[in-house]
């Protein structure tokens, strides 16, 4: 299907979002791959990954871009021919891209009952006291979502979600909230923006000018 929805972040930062109903034949005979990628592709032994990894060349063509414009660092990180910044996430049925003159990181995560279950590994409880069950699942997949987008902007080998992302309080309302990063003795901040996209959770942050 199309582009299932575009959110704008701010002025200069899109996310885009797509709803893989496909097979993995229809997404694969829809693009073009270079070799990189279809080695990639051949190795993933998970059709949701697949279907995942495919959206995303999907949204990029219906971008103007094709998979032959992101290119990825030697950590793994992507980035795109023209300079712009990008960030890539996936979950059961959506893919997203976030595409911006920013520096940036993004992760899109199904509401799910086993991300409460597993909650008490990644982040303080207190952040989810005096709240229904249903908004403490939304608010640890946002705050699962703030560590993960964290650690795609400074995917560096050593930084914990418990022990170095810490979330300033905040409340699902808001839309957005503060976090920091402390590691390798520095200190680093960052703003969230947090998104409701169907029983999904997406998160996007930006480094602290």
């Amino acid at each position: 299907m199309p582009i299932y929805k575009t959110l704008h972040i701010n002025e200069t930062t899109t996310a885009y979002f797509w709803h893989i109903t496909e097979d993995v034949t229809s997404l694969f005979r829809a693009v073009s791959l270079k070799d990189t990628s279809l080695f990639r592709l051949e190795g993933m032994k998970s059709e949701a990954h697949q279907r995942g990894f495919l959206a995303v060349r999907m949204l990029l063509q219906h971008l103007g871009y094709t998979d032959y414009d992101l290119l990825y660092d030697a950590s793994g990180k992507p980035h795109l021919v023209d300079g712009k910044q990008i960030s890539i996430s996936h979950s059961h049925e959506f893919s997203c891209i976030c595409i911006s003159t920013e520096l940036m990181g993004i992760d899109i995560e199904k509401l799910k009952e086993k991300t409460l279950k597993i909650a008490p590994r990644f982040l303080e409880m207190k952040h989810l006291e005096n709240l229904s069950t249903p908004d403490q699942i939304a608010k640890a997949t946002v705050i699962w979502g703030v560590k993960e987008s964290i650690f795609k902007i400074k995917n560096e080998v050593g930084i914990s979600f418990p022990e170095h992302i810490f979330e300033d309080e905040f409340n699902l309302i808001d839309g957005k909230c503060s976090a920091i990063l402390q590691f390798n003795n520095q200190i680093e901040k960052f703003k969230i923006h947090f998104y409701n996209v169907e029983a999904y959770i997406f998160v996007c942050a930006f480094p602290k000018k």
